[in-house]
């Protein structure tokens, strides 16, 4: 099993955005060879970033 992850920086007001702009891009990513299920997760160390797995 491959994991990768990505770290996303986002501004502290502007998380709910993020979370609309994922929820639309969600299916896109899904639908790569493969890729089985993209889960945004809050880090719990910082309140903005986000950790993509």
């Amino acid at each position: 099993m491959i994991v990768e992850h990505a770290l996303l920086h986002v501004i502290p007001h502007r998380t709910n955005e993020l979370a609309v702009a994922f929820a639309d891009a969600k299916s896109i990513i899904s639908s790569m060879p493969g890729f089985v299920n993209p889960t945004p997760s809050r880090r719990i160390e910082h309140f903005a970033p986000r950790l993509r797995a």
